[in-house]
């Protein structure tokens, strides 16, 4: 643990040197003491986490700023920037979307928490500490009182607000904090028996709820709230891909497809791991801060809680957490994940892009599109697992067409915008589009059964989407690839790799070029390089899907 904390520390101090350079110097400037983000724009939120590794540093006797005069400056004049633009009634603005915002408002007062629970606790203070432990009492105070203004947009602001108000009721004692956070805890936590919250938000928002959880289990002395982050975290293992980041597909949010690494989960495991004596868990911890070192990216932003919280520092972890083949099928959440050998694969209900298959350094995509009345794409609606492991979705595409309206219910307008034609114009039913797509584990990959039936002659194609090649080629071609190449494959198997992996898909099949017309709006997968496999509908196509890396033994 002493090389995890050391490693925090080194990065801590990098923000810190690098958040100097950004912080408005002019003082005759209304944003003197704020920091610029990369977009040249300033705002409290981006501030106070720069101000926040400052403080951090500050405090902290390893650290080569530990008590700097010209840290503490910077701190002081950042605080007056916050504390500027901090309305009367205690909530911030999100300069980019919100205003008067309670949710950022407990994002924001959250931020410097930790640092506030460190200084009221600290049994003595100096001058200067004290100085900064008053401004951050007068921000966060304020803001708590704020929350109680209230309105959110996302499910996850809710336990923001909420958890935010527990611990204010927790420091100040006043009722109506806890009274105000159980208006939103009343309907429930979100999170289902898989792990899954809402949003579905690997990549950012889990985390968002988990450190809710977590302070809400300690505000309010309830240890039920731990059991949703416990049970996310449990999720998130089999959420690792084989190049160690997060699979962010299934994503409502921002995040979805993003490239992001579990660096954000660490505390929320070592909290999680210890508490409930979880081996994995912290075994867990020892793989992020392997993942930092590899994949060259920042630590955990955690060194406030090693100085808060000494048996986190002090804490024996044993391991490295590695993924094992594992399949589960998460029924509440419409998702499949699997992983064997070198490869994952993940099956989801409810979405376009319904597979993918992930071999460390490429991933493919596939959808089945084609244009059949306002449908544009295959959408699983229906997923079950069979008894021999298969995952089968399948799809009915309904087709109609409107009618003319009965004489007895004529709209009284000629304006057809202003006709309840969604409600009361009849409709002509059929033909409908069946379609089920099988999915089932081979050896080195899994084999792709797509069934069509009911409607003759459609012309629709299944689509392979690649990320992270470098070539594709078979027994006809051979073609480097830069992101964005489309070609349809009559025949062979098509093979697309890079320096490290080869995936293999095949036998292709082409009989018509139509990939996307004006009559189809279901877009190809943006910067990847797509294999179309194009027929007429009814057909009944299997295709293999190999990760030859396997198959050579490597």
């Amino acid at each position: 643990m002493e090389s995890h904390y050391r490693k925090v520390l080194h990065d801590t101090e990098e923000w810190v040197i690098d958040g100097l350079r950004t912080q408005e110097r002019d003082r005759n400037s209304r944003i003197f003491g704020a920091f610029y983000d990369r977009n040249r724009m300033v705002q409290a939120k981006y501030s106070l986490y720069r101000i926040s590794y400052e403080i951090s540093c500050y405090l902290n006797e390893d650290s080569r700023f530990f008590g700097d005069e010209k840290i503490y400056e910077s701190i002081v004049n950042g605080l007056k920037y916050v504390r500027s633009v901090q309305h009367e009634n205690g909530l911030f603005d999100y300069i980019t979307c919100n205003f008067f915002s309670a949710p950022d408002t407990a994002f924001i007062i959250g931020i410097i928490l930790p640092h506030l629970d460190y200084l009221r606790g600290k049994k003595s203070l100096n001058d200067k500490e004290t100085a900064i432990r008053d401004m951050l009492e007068e921000i966060f105070h304020d803001g708590v009182y704020g929350l109680l203004e209230g309105g959110f947009h996302t499910p996850n602001h809710r336990w923001a607000i909420a958890s935010l108000l527990c611990k204010g009721y927790k420091m100040y004692g006043d009722e109506k904090l806890k009274t105000a956070a159980f208006e939103y805890l009343k309907e429930g936590i979100d999170c289902n028996e898989d792990g899954e919250y809402a949003e579905k938000s690997a990549g950012n928002y889990n985390g968002v709820n988990n450190d809710a959880m977590i302070l809400l289990s300690e505000a309010l002395g309830d240890d039920t709230y731990d059991k949703n982050a416990v049970r996310n975290l449990e999720l998130m293992l089999i959420y690792t891909e084989p190049d160690d980041s997060i699979f962010t597909a299934n994503s409502t949010r921002f995040d979805k497809d993003l490239l992001v690494y579990p660096t954000n989960y660490y505390l929320e495991y070592l909290k999680m791991g210890l508490k409930y004596n979880i081996p994995k868990f912290l075994a867990m911890c020892n793989r992020i801060m392997e993942i930092v070192d590899e994949k060259r990216v920042d630590a955990p932003d955690i060194l406030i809680w090693f100085m808060l919280r000494p048996d986190l520092r002090a804490a024996k972890l044993e391991g490295s957490y590695r993924q094992s083949d594992f399949k589960r099928y998460c029924s509440w959440s419409g998702i499949y994940r699997a992983r064997k050998g070198n490869f994952t694969y993940t099956v989801m209900n409810g979405k376009s892009n319904f597979l993918y298959f992930h071999d460390g350094t490429i991933k493919l995509a596939l959808k089945v599109a084609g244009s059949f009345c306002e449908h544009r794409a295959f959408v699983g609606k229906e997923m079950e697992v069979l008894p021999d492991g298969t995952v089968h979705l399948s799809q009915v595409m309904r087709g109609w067409y409107y009618l003319p309206f009965p004489k007895d219910e004529l709209p009284g307008t000629t304006d057809w915008w202003q006709m309840n034609n969604a409600e009361k114009r009849p409709k002509k039913w059929g033909p409908d589009m069946h379609i089920d797509v099988y999915i089932t584990e081979a050896e080195g990959g899994i084999d792709v059964r797509v069934k069509t039936s009911g409607v003759e002659g459609a012309p629709f194609r299944i689509e392979a989407a690649f990320t992270g090649i470098d070539f594709m080629q078979n027994e006809h071609l051979a073609m480097p690839v830069c992101g964005d190449e489309v070609l349809v494959v009559k025949d062979g198997t098509l093979e697309a790799y890079n320096t490290r992996d080869s995936i293999t898909v095949g036998p292709c099949f082409g009989l018509h070029r139509f990939t996307e017309g004006k009559e189809d709006s279901e877009l190809k997968t943006a910067g990847a390089a797509t294999l179309y496999l194009t027929d007429y509908t009814a057909f009944d196509r299997t295709i293999q899907i190999r990760n030859k890396r396997d198959e050579e033994g490597f």
